[in-house]
């Protein structure tokens, strides 16, 4: 199974392992990972699963939608060339690996 690592705000590392198909917002609250708030429950209706995608990874995962985009602009963190939602990654074996930093705030 693909890993996913989560870094909080303070540099806490936390890696977890997602089910190939999960989205990284999923993995986050089934595993606790504090920041990670998913108001909408991954429906991309919010901004509160915003992470900052590690370089590396930001061309495997992809430029975010159109919609996504839209929800960024929306984010209270700054955006970054690496901004994704986290509800619009899904993990597959490619990503194994994948890091991600959780801005200290989410809207």
């Amino acid at each position: 199974m693909p890993k996913v690592t989560f870094v909080g705000d303070g540099g806490l590392e936390l890696t977890v392992e997602a089910a190939t198909g999960d989205s990284v917002m999923s993995v986050a609250v089934r595993h606790g990972v504090p920041g990670v708030v998913a108001e909408c429950g991954g429906n991309q209706s919010c901004a509160t699963c915003h992470v900052w995608v590690r370089d590396g990874y930001t061309d495997l995962v992809g430029p975010p939608g159109d919609m996504e985009d839209d929800l960024l602009d929306l984010a209270v963190a700054d955006r970054r060339a690496g901004s994704r939602l986290s509800c619009q990654i899904a993990m597959t074996p490619e990503l194994d690996g994948l890091t991600v930093d959780i801005p200290p705030e989410q809207p």
